[in-house]
């Protein structure tokens, strides 16, 4: 593995509670000088809850970002000193009113975390499958979706 690009200057840092900034100039391996910039972020919890085959999800949401309503699965930040596990059961309770007694079985899918953008941010992302006691009744916050091929493509606008 290469060593890492020695930092020349920062000549920015602008931190909010959300992400900090950050504008550097870097000497790469052929002594060349280049401006990055980057972000660096909390790391970040997804989970997938299965109930009776079903995968839920919350109701779409309008994202900036993409300037549009998205159905995503539910997620969220890790804080500080905060276990995966427990990140990803508040963010059930958060997102879709299921409380962690009504997690049947929680299962990471990665263990180092996933790289979301690892040229521009540093953050991490951990995922998980919970599945949800099937004798509880959902709430009509959620869509749910079978987990079933053909509905999810047909979602998607897959053809067969």
């Amino acid at each position: 593995m290469e060593r890492s690009w020695p930092v020349n200057d920062r000549f920015l840092e602008l931190r909010c509670r959300w992400l900090t900034l950050i504008g550097e100039h870097l000497q790469d391996d052929r002594g060349q000088l280049l401006e990055y910039w980057r972000v660096e972020k909390a790391d970040s919890v997804i989970v997938l809850p299965v109930q009776n085959s079903m995968i839920l999800l919350p109701a779409p949401s309008y994202r900036p970002g993409l300037g549009q309503i998205t159905l995503d699965f539910p997620g969220g930040r890790i804080s500080e000193k905060q276990d995966h596990h427990e990140a990803a059961l508040m963010t059930l309770k958060r997102e879709l009113g299921i409380e962690a007694t009504a997690v049947t079985r929680l299962t990471p899918l990665n263990s180092e975390g996933w790289a979301v953008n690892s040229s521009f941010s540093n953050q991490k992302l951990y995922g998980f499958t919970a599945d949800i006691d099937g004798g509880l009744s959902t709430s009509e916050l959620l869509t749910s979706f079978f987990t079933r091929k053909f509905i999810l493509h047909d979602y998607l606008g897959f053809a067969e």
